[in-house]
């Protein structure tokens, strides 16, 4: 799967344009340690959680799996400006309140049903907010995404331009061969990653 193809299904899937897709234009290299992002080992096994309820594991590898979190810290650090990365911040205390509010218990310890509960229903707060979201303009002038597209986003962008992701979810071919627009399909086939 190419880039260009990645960040459509990514768009698709959360129902706006990927935000921090200048990751895929650099300039300057991104930080390589992920302590160097600011977020805490802890904080990049939370969003390890959070990413195993959004992409979990199946007959093949989850979101934990990938390492998501830190790919997921390095991209808010490196990739997000700053009303967005606030955004980030300020929805990860939210799934945390939330779940406390709801079920009397720390995310960590809801159940894979509770936790797919507590993001499924983000999600769709999600969709009705980026809906109107057209029309709304923040202090940047841009309009932000609710909280729950810019994990969801992230989640999906690092668990498939991850090794895993690429090599045990898509179908990878290190070096695509030519073009052929009549390769025969079965349902149930993995999409291409190249």
């Amino acid at each position: 799967m190419k880039r260009r193809e990645l960040l459509k299904m990514i768009a698709a899937a959360t129902g706006t344009a990927f935000v921090g897709s200048n990751a895929l234009a650099y300039t300057v290299l991104p930080m390589e340690d992920p302590k160097d992002s600011g977020f805490s080992q802890d904080e990049m096994a939370f969003f390890n959680e959070v990413g195993e309820s959004i992409v979990p594991r199946t007959d093949t590898p989850g979101a934990k799996e990938a390492n998501v979190g830190q790919t997921m810290a390095i991209m808010v650090a490196d990739c997000y400006t700053p009303i967005q990365r606030k955004t980030f911040k300020d929805g990860i205390a939210s799934i945390k309140s939330k779940a406390k509010s709801t079920y009397h218990k720390d995310f960590l310890l809801l159940t894979h049903e509770q936790r797919l509960a507590l993001l499924s229903s983000l999600d769709e707060q999600a969709n009705t907010h980026n809906k109107k979201m057209a029309l709304a303009q923040s202090d940047e002038g841009l309009p932000v995404p609710h909280y729950f597209t810019l994990i969801k986003q992230l989640v999906l962008f690092s668990f498939f331009t991850s090794e895993v992701g690429a090599t045990k979810v898509l179908r990878y071919v290190a070096i695509p061969g030519r073009y052929d627009g009549e390769l025969p399909y079965k349902k149930g086939d993995k999409a291409w990653a190249t």
